[in-house]
């Protein structure tokens, strides 16, 4: 008709004919829509409230949208044209990352464009691809920001991740914990045994069981896999112990995103970009300074940059694991058009030539089938590596390499059953015929009926016995429906006499109804076991109808000697002189076997300087040293006792001695040393030995030294006074003869001791300066003239009186004793 009376009016910058136009990640640019004329209104657009019509006025030009994906554009006054929007399907770009873009309606609700997500994965020791595809490796083993938003828009949004070394000889490294933070909530996915698929979920340090959804969050198992996703933000992040992945929408996301997952813009050259917003020279640079602060790591913190980890450039001589051509042959090729296996092989490569120990190059293979799962190509490559990269699976469930995602299961809606999802992963199913119970309760049933706390499938009218609950599988309304189990009745007992109790046990045929029965306790008894004597041995018996046993000691049939017991026939030691053994004969009155014995032989000879003395246990005493036997250069021996001297036969030059130190018998051969001596400056006739053979003496020549007086200028300082100029000093200098001489008339030694000293003094003053300026006259001695005097020296008698052999022998042994201390120390 020609009369329109209401209809949405929606407004738009597009002509009467207009081309829409975007700009999709990649960069190309597509056509959304063309517009078509097909009906001219003449009559004025009213729009309908609650208040009543009211009516729009438009000008030439304005266009309007309206329902149905339909647009209205002014010709003139009153007159438009409606013109139905035409969907053209826009150019499909080239993801950086590798994965197929997504299709994503335009804001109008019309129209769709593509968009590349961002998608981040890590694995391994580990390796991580950006959200734009760029492929590094990193062995940091602190906490790090793996994405976080640029300009904030979500209250504390950003994924995180735990690393270690995860191998005590390398430092490399391995993701231990996931964590995301939304909001309230913190999500931890802790890795629980290293390098393995089991792991833990907590929430804000509290374990959960899943799946868990609160706050607009959810964590659920997704086949081998742990997810957490966040529906508002349409976000989904998953962990497994050894991979993860982010995928986030780039409508929400694009060109806002930072961290070691780099910048999601479908752009590689800005994934290294650090927190100030400069680009690194590599993303290995980039991610050390994504750290965060980690109570439990504090030599980690941000700003500090740790040392660099390996190359990952694997050094020869390394021949990969075989487990790594099986990303690049057949097993892996219906993928490899889709996904490049390139960068996942060069992981695969490095992990096994680093750890090969750890089987870490099935990491790559898990994550590479992951992605390729994700674009719709599910492989069974497990199979391949011969049991390497195998997966277990709970004894109820069966591994399969292509499962659903979500499992459908008895409680599932009937719209989610109906569902098809084109999308697949790896993990543990139930098998063909089962279905699972429930999402929380992992138990694969044939009939949808009841599973209670025993996680025992029940089908509906099923009767049981649980926790002593008599139950029935009801369907509807709760399921399970319980009452308290009946018991039989059972007679009274009574259990009398010592060690006799009540005890109640298990009945076998009803474990809920226990049987009651009198039992035998013989630590309640009062009468305990005697202690026995050596070679003796408690015996007990209980005598019938009793509880209590009956004790006495019963002779062992053995021999005892010095708390010890032997048998019958076999030796016992008394002493190194006897020979003894044990007899069959038993002593009436001991109750014990008679111990024989035989007498030894003893020898009784010691090598010279050795004595037998008596030692217990021993035959006859042992040889012990007691003199120094010292074996001279000529292949004689002497024996010296402790404390002798004696010289050598041939040269009275050498002495040995033997001492005593501390139970230890030290011999040591001394050499005398005599002083210089000149027979020129003897008196002729004079010349003879000393009395220990070896040193010469003799009457010396005389020839005193001349003693004179010696001047010098100093300067003189009394009690903080001093002399302004060098003052007249003389001091006597010179030797005068002194000598000691052995007399053998005397039979000691002969001392002559004289001295230079002042003759002549005279007495003079010098005037001192003093420091509070005044001054002072100081006298002091002046030497006129100096001569030799004869001295008196002060000697021990006792040590005159003793032979000059004496004290050379004392002289050698306060050497020898000197020699040993310092050896002792």
């Amino acid at each position: 008709s020609s009369t329109m009376t209401s209809f949405p009016v929606l407004p738009t910058t597009s002509g009467t004919t207009p081309t829409q136009s975007f700009t999709t990640t990649s960069g190309t640019t597509s056509t959304s829509s063309t517009t078509t004329p097909v009906t001219t209104i003449t009559s004025s657009l009213v729009s309908t409230s609650t208040s009543g019509p009211s009516t729009v006025s438009s000008t030439t030009g304005e266009s309007l949208w309206i329902c149905n994906c339909t647009e209205a554009i002014c010709i003139e006054d009153d007159k438009f044209v409606i013109i139905p929007v035409i969907c053209n399907p826009p150019p499909k770009p080239t993801c950086t990352n590798g994965l197929a873009p997504v299709q994503v309606i335009d804001a109008d609700g019309c129209c769709w464009h593509w968009e590349c997500d961002c998608f981040c994965t890590g694995w391994g020791d580990p390796h991580y691809n950006t959200f734009d595809g760029h492929y590094y490796s990193y062995q940091g083993n602190c906490t790090y920001v793996l994405v976080e938003e640029i300009n904030k828009s979500v209250d504390n949004f950003g994924v995180y991740i735990d690393n270690y070394h995860c191998d005590v000889h390398d430092a490399v490294s391995c993701p231990r914990t996931l964590i995301v933070r939304h909001e309230t909530q913190e999500v931890r996915i802790a890795v629980v045994k290293p390098n393995s698929l089991k792991v833990e979920v907590t929430v804000n340090q509290q374990e959960v069981a899943l799946p868990y959804k609160k706050f607009g969050l959810s964590v659920y198992e997704s086949g081998i896999n742990k997810v957490v996703e966040i529906p508002e933000l349409k976000m989904n992040v998953t962990f497994n112990g050894l991979s993860f992945s982010i995928r986030m929408p780039y409508s929400l996301f694009g060109n806002n995103t930072q961290g070691q997952c780099g910048t999601c813009n479908n752009n590689t050259a800005d994934d290294c970009m650090l927190p100030n917003g400069n680009i690194a020279e590599n993303c290995e640079t980039m991610a050390d300074y994504w750290q965060v602060v980690d109570p439990s790591k504090p030599q980690c913190s941000p700003g500090i940059i740790p040392t660099q980890g390996p190359s990952t450039t694997t050094g020869q001589p390394c021949k990969e694991s075989s487990i790594c051509q099986l990303l690049l042959g057949s097993v892996f090729e219906k993928c490899h058009k889709i996904v490049d296996p390139k960068k996942f092989y060069t992981a695969c490569v490095f992990d096994s030539c680093t750890l090969p120990q750890l089987d870490l190059e099935c990491s790559s293979l898990q994550v590479y089938a992951a992605i390729c799962a994700d674009q719709g190509v599910c492989l069974d490559w497990r199979s391949h590596t011969n049991g390497v990269c195998s997966y277990t699976c709970p004894a109820h469930k069966e591994y399969r390499a292509c499962g659903p995602i979500k499992e459908i299961t008895c409680k599932s809606s009937p719209e989610s059953q109906n569902q098809t999802e084109t999308k697949e992963v790896e993990g543990c199913f139930c098998p063909n015929g089962t279905m699972l119970y429930d999402d929380g309760v992992d138990v694969c049933v044939k009939t949808c009926g009841c599973v209670g706390l025993d996680n025992v499938p029940r089908e509906f009218g099923e009767e049981f016995t649980v926790d002593c609950k008599d139950c029935i599988c009801l369907e509807g309304g709760k399921g399970i429906v319980c009452e308290a189990h009946k018991c039989a009745e059972q007679n009274k007992i009574s259990c009398d006499g010592e060690g006799l109790y009540q005890v109640t046990e298990v009945n076998s045929e009803d474990p809920c109804c226990p049987i009651i029965s009198c039992k035998c306790n013989t630590s309640l008894c009062t009468t305990k076991p005697p202690k026995c004597n050596l070679g003796f041995e408690v015996y007990s018996h209980i005598p019938n109808g009793q509880c209590c046993p009956v004790y006495q000691c019963v002779s062992k049939r053995v021999c005892v000697h010095q708390n010890a017991e032997f048998l019958p026939n076999s030796s016992v030691f008394i002493d190194k002189c006897q020979n003894c053994f044990c007899t069959n004969e038993v002593n009436v009155t001991t109750q014990l076997n008679v111990i024989s014995c035989e007498h030894v032989p003893c020898d009784t000879y010691c090598e010279p300087g050795y004595e037998r003395q008596p030692v217990p246990g021993e035959c006859g005493g042992k040889c012990v040293q007691t003199k120094c036997v010292i074996h001279t250069s000529e292949s004689s021996v002497l024996i010296l006792s402790p404390g002798e001297f004696k010289n050598h036969p041939y040269n009275n030059c050498t002495l040995y001695s033997c001492v005593s130190i501390r139970d230890q018998l030290i011999s040591s051969t001394s050499e005398i040393t005599c002083p210089a001596f000149n027979e020129d400056s003897c008196k002729p006739g004079t010349v003879k030995l000393l009395p220990n053979g070896c040193c010469k003496t003799c009457t010396p020549l005389d020839s005193p030294t001349p003693c004179s007086v010696r001047e010098r200028k100093d300067f003189i300082v009394y009690e903080g006074c001093y002399s302004e100029t060098r003052v007249d000093l003389t001091e006597c200098e010179g030797t005068c003869g002194t000598f000691s001489l052995y007399s053998a008339e005397a039979n000691s030694l002969e001392h002559s001791c004289s001295c230079c000293r002042e003759e002549k003094t005279s007495i003079r003053e010098v005037t001192l300066k003093c420091p509070h300026g005044h001054s002072k006259t100081h006298k002091y001695v002046y030497v006129e003239s100096c001569s030799c005097q004869d001295t008196e020296c002060e000697i021990s008698k006792s040590r005159e009186s003793r032979s000059a052999e004496e004290n050379d022998r004392e002289s050698a042994l306060n050497r020898i004793k000197r020699a040993i201390s310092l050896t002792s120390k």
